[in-house]
């Protein structure tokens, strides 16, 4: 099945061109979920009005026993989230990617195509969020809104950041085009990293919150690594896409927010730790957005110093 559409390219004319409706797509486990884990698959293999080449990375897991058709992918190490979807990527065939976590899943087989069809008929759009629900609750965590100021979950939008745990959707040629995922940064604020990318290379990015995903709304505070790698990771974030001038005003805005925020004295302390890791080492892959970026997302809403 394939769509014909005019396609605005980044610094050049409008041209036509005829987009497949194949997905490529990475689902990512490390096996300790195995429920979960067989329901985002079904959900996946449920989808309709879209090919999907499906492979199943299996950070530290060796993926056996899949569906006939359904690809694996096995790294006796953990590479982590953003390095495991590099992983799969290649693996995959399709001009769209879809990526998937296990402790997520599509209640409706014509999710990915309803994504897609955004991407099809709104060139200036490089990547579609959907709105992820807790699938208890139906409750949409503030954090998972991609705006500064969340407000109604359920209203669609510009988003200026990115909230990747419940599946997007992206050409592949705008993922090149950003030069991938940030694989260093193992775990927290690489949607942010590729979304600054993506709007940097002309492109923005789109809450779809008439789409709907299903992800717990538990607070990602849980995971062991969370205090130190969002610190650590923040300060990369910064490091790798702000002009130098704006570097020290969005981290002394984060770590303002954070001190205001903190609950804990052992948190902080941790979250500290990652703040001074991310200072005194340099991620690789630094390049800084153009002033005009700066401009654009602070017109739609959030100045990149915050």
């Amino acid at each position: 099945m394939h769509h014909t559409c005019w396609a605005l390219c980044v610094n050049c004319d409008l041209e036509q061109v005829t987009l497949s409706r194949t997905v490529g797509v990475v689902l990512m486990t490390m096996g300790n979920r195995p429920v979960e884990f067989k329901r985002a698959l079904n959900s996946l293999l449920a989808q309709k009005n879209v090919d999907l080449d499906i492979v199943v990375v299996g950070n530290s897991w060796d993926p056996v026993g899949l569906p006939v058709g359904v690809k694996a992918f096995y790294s006796p190490e953990n590479l982590g989230i953003p390095g495991g979807r590099t992983a799969g990527t290649d693996k995959v065939v399709g001009d769209y990617l879809f990526y998937l976590d296990d402790d997520a899943f599509l209640p409706d087989p014509l999710t990915i195509s309803a994504m897609l069809d955004i991407l099809l008929e709104r060139p200036e759009i490089g990547i579609v969020q959907p709105r992820p629900t807790d699938p208890d609750t139906g409750e949409t965590p503030s954090r998972c809104v991609p705006r500064l100021i969340a407000g109604d979950p359920a209203q669609s939008s510009i988003g200026t950041t990115l909230w990747e745990g419940a599946g997007m959707l992206l050409p592949r040629e705008t993922l090149r085009r950003t030069g991938g995922w940030a694989d260093e940064f193992f775990y927290a604020h690489e949607g942010m990293d590729l979304c600054w990318r993506i709007w940097d290379g002309g492109q923005m990015s789109w809450y779809a919150a008439d789409i709907i995903t299903h992800h717990s709304a538990k607070s990602p505070t849980r995971h062991s690594v969370f205090w130190f790698q969002t610190a650590r990771n923040r300060v990369w974030v910064a490091k790798r896409n702000l002009p130098w001038p704006l570097i020290p005003i969005y981290l002394g805005t984060w770590l303002a927010i954070t001190t205001i925020r903190a609950r804990s004295l052992a948190n902080y302390k941790t979250w500290w730790r990652g703040f001074v890791s991310g200072i005194i080492t340099t991620p690789v892959g630094r390049r800084p957005m153009k002033w005009s970026t700066v401009w654009r997302l602070t017109r739609a809403g959030r100045p990149p110093i915050i």
